[in-house]
């Protein structure tokens, strides 16, 4: 769990910074251009069915259709077995032009539409409601047997006999009494109640509810008793955040403070520094070791690296200690720079078994306090190790870059040398099919001078060829690979 929580506010961006013992361990974004839907519940439309996919593509008046499969269906009947299956025939349960509430589990990410289901769930504290499943269930993260028995006990005292609604009980609920469950099981009926009275009515694509805005979310969510410190730098949010916790979680409002610094709290922490790393591709370790993590659509792969370190034993000690550090670092960088999907980890290759398997205890001990759900296989016979991360917002890099318009993200470009060859063939082609006086080569500064330098023996030969003049035009606006050949 963090150990102090900084919250930084502007009029259009929120921004959330979980440190552990002084270190940012996960950030947290919120834009009022791009909130994200995770937790909202809409009045949908079903535009399209697609029976080879067992799945639809919903409108729920946002850019992109949304995707719904089968298996996120609920039954029509919550006393049925919980849930239909991935077998299940789309076309039984939906049709073209129909209207049905849905909730956003997974944020629009790349060209992905938004992921749905209608199996809602509204969380609380300490609880989260299933107002279409009876289903009882206990957070796995509290692990005790004994106190999992008492919670599930507690809650299935204070149910009503004619209350048709599931519940899970949530991590934050361990050691809680009846009294703090019964209260929020009453706001959660209450809002329930509030929600189908809007949807009775809503029109397609309407927003029914909305989740908490970022700020009150990690105090509902996250913080709990080993957060020693909230820190907020905006008297309004701060504010807020004192009345909720006052109202629901009194446990934890003194823990809530106003800064007042006149430094930003990002900087005083060295927050800003790290966000800045977490853009890069490459990461340093203290031994002299570094990652690098490349990200795609399919996968993210992480390369790991001796550099400079060259230990004090031998080779195999060595490789054992850098794949040591960087599986405690790569566990930090996938929650900073919210990396899910699938994960490519390419330790070292190393000889003995017990490294490989101590290594790989390593990264699951370093991601036992990762939110996200994490699942590592073993080493394959490659020596790579496969995982992956629950992925439900974009990663940090999605929401803070764009990709580059002069290689349009695919991290290279053509060199001027050969964008000189390319410009040689366009103006062999250019003679052979039209007849010019002049001929103007517009690109790129660093190619005009190779044209004039050591490509100039090619240029003169193709004038020599066409018989006639070939003019070059540096172009500033241009990108490093694009050229133009014009005909005077």
């Amino acid at each position: 769990m963090p150990e102090e929580i900084l919250i930084n506010l502007t009029s259009r961006e929120t921004r959330v910074a979980m440190l552990e013992n002084g270190v940012l361990q996960e950030l947290m974004i919120e834009r009022a251009s791009r909130r994200g839907l995770t937790g909202n519940i809409y009045m949908g439309e079903v535009v399209r069915v697609l029976p080879g996919m067992q799945a639809a593509f919903i409108d729920i008046g946002i850019a992109r259709t949304a995707f719904l499969h089968a298996s996120d269906i609920a039954p029509v009947d919550s006393a049925a077995a919980d849930g239909l299956t991935a077998d299940s025939d789309i076309r039984d349960l939906l049709r073209e032009g129909q209207l049905l509430p849905v909730q956003v589990i997974k944020d629009p990410i790349g060209t992905k539409g938004a992921r749905l289901t209608t199996r809602i769930a509204i969380p609380s504290r300490f609880l989260v409601a299933l107002p279409t499943s009876t289903k009882l269930a206990v957070s796995v993260r509290i692990e005790e047997e004994d106190e999992r028995e008492r919670l599930k006990a507690a809650l299935e005292s204070i149910i009503p006999a004619e209350h048709a609604c599931g519940y899970i009980i949530r991590t934050a609920a361990e050691g809680m009494g009846l009294e703090a469950m019964h209260a929020d099981m009453i706001f959660l009926e209450k809002l329930w109640k509030a929600i189908c009275e809007i949807a009775a009515t809503a029109k397609p694509g309407q927003l029914i509810h909305e989740d908490l805005s970022l700020a009150v979310r990690m105090i509902r969510d996250i913080v709990g008793l080993d957060v020693e410190r909230v820190q907020v730098d905006a008297e309004q949010v701060f504010d807020r955040l004192k009345y909720f916790a006052g109202m629901f979680m009194p446990e934890i409002e003194s823990t809530i403070e106003l800064y007042r610094g006149r430094r930003p709290i990002f900087d005083l922490y060295g927050v800003e520094d790290d966000i800045e790393k977490a853009l890069n591709r490459k990461v340093s370790m203290k031994s002299g070791g570094y990652l690098i993590f490349d990200q795609t659509e399919a996968m993210t792969t992480i390369d790991v690296n001796t550099g400079g370190f060259v230990g004090h034993r031998n080779l195999e000690d060595t490789i054992f200690r850098t794949n040591l550090e960087a599986a405690v670092t790569i566990a930090r960088q996938l929650r900073l720079r919210n990396l899910g999907g699938i994960i490519i980890i390419d330790f070292i290759d190393m000889v003995e078994e017990n490294h490989r398997s101590q290594v790989r205890d390593a990264l699951e001990i370093a991601l036992a306090s990762d939110h996200a759900r994490t699942q590592i296989s073993e080493h394959s016979a490659l020596g790579l190790v496969e995982m992956t991360r629950k992925r439900t917002r974009e990663s940090l890099e999605h929401i803070m870059c764009n990709s580059c318009p002069a290689c349009h993200g695919n991290g290279f470009l053509k060199t001027p040398e050969t964008v000189c060859y390319e410009i040689f063939r366009e103006i062999f082609r250019q003679h052979r099919q039209f007849k010019f006086e002049e001929l103007v080569v517009m690109a790129h500064q660093d190619v005009i001078e190779l044209l004039l330098d050591e490509e100039s023996s090619g240029l003169a030969e193709l004038e020599e060829l066409t018989g006639k003049p070939i003019r070059l035009q540096a172009e500033t606006m241009f990108a490093p690979d694009r050229f133009d050949v014009v005909l005077m």
